[in-house]
């Protein structure tokens, strides 16, 4: 008997009229403000921690607000990096309030990007992991054991955020279990960001501190690493024995 799914009568034109809003959206934008993706492109690889900082200072009382909104836009963009903008918030507000307003706008943005993707590539996914066996086997893990999954790979700084956030819209894991571990595992990458990024700006000044802050993290990962594979190891191995997998 077929074990595929029959898609939900209706569902295509509400993918449709969902795509259509989001390009509305988009040119909207562009029309409200004709320079916003040219600006946004052009900080976001420029890599200028200084041009950065001045665009976001340029807006006063509301720079927070404003450095929050064009946080969450890259990050739910995916495939803009936000370093840069999450660096100059360090600049720009302070250490602890840099860390905390990129920590909070890089997880919102991320699992808004995370429901784009899930809403639009999901069935995609689904009729390619049905014709392997090994995708399917990957597939279950990924629903079981997905927090702890993509709470380890949120907590990497520097990897690209939308491989991560596109693995975890192709796969099983529950929206639920996705948000949770974005905000978790996004604290420590974010703020070790932040921190990198401020110190080897004003390398003079901190160089001491950047030192410390680079070792302890180097320890601190590296049994994070060691955890995060015994526990793979062992799940796998128990997959393994499981007669119902």
């Amino acid at each position: 008997m077929s074990t595929k799914k029959l898609k939900p009568s209706g569902e295509g034109w509400v993918q449709l009229i969902a795509g259509i809003g989001f390009v509305i959206l988009l040119i909207a934008i562009n029309i409200v403000d004709p320079t916003f993706y040219p600006t946004m492109w052009h900080l976001a690889t420029s890599g200028s921690m200084d041009e950065i900082a001045e665009y976001i200072q340029g807006f006063g009382p509301m720079a927070m607000v404003v450095s929050m909104l064009l946080d969450i836009f890259v990050n739910a963009v995916g495939f803009l990096p936000s370093i840069f903008i999450s660096t100059a918030n360090g600049l720009v507000f302070g250490m602890w309030p840099g860390i905390i307003i990129s920590w909070l706008a890089e997880t919102i943005g991320v699992v808004i990007s995370f429901y784009i993707m899930r809403y639009f590539l999901r069935d995609t996914a689904d009729k390619l992991i049905a014709k392997s066996t090994v995708l399917m086997k990957v597939d279950d893990f990924s629903g079981k054991n997905g927090f702890v999954v993509m709470l380890f790979a949120r907590s990497l700084p520097y990897f690209p955020s939308g491989v991560i956030t596109a693995l975890g819209a192709i796969s099983k894991i529950k929206p639920r279990d996705y948000i949770l571990a974005n905000l978790i595992g996004k604290f420590p990458s974010t703020a070790l960001e932040v921190a990198i990024g401020t110190d080897i700006v004003n390398f003079q000044e901190n160089m001491g501190r950047l030192g410390i802050i680079v070792v302890v993290a180097g320890i601190v990962y590296f049994i994070l690493w060691k955890v995060y594979k015994n526990y793979i190891n062992k799940k796998n191995a128990e997959q393994d024995h499981d007669p119902n997998a």
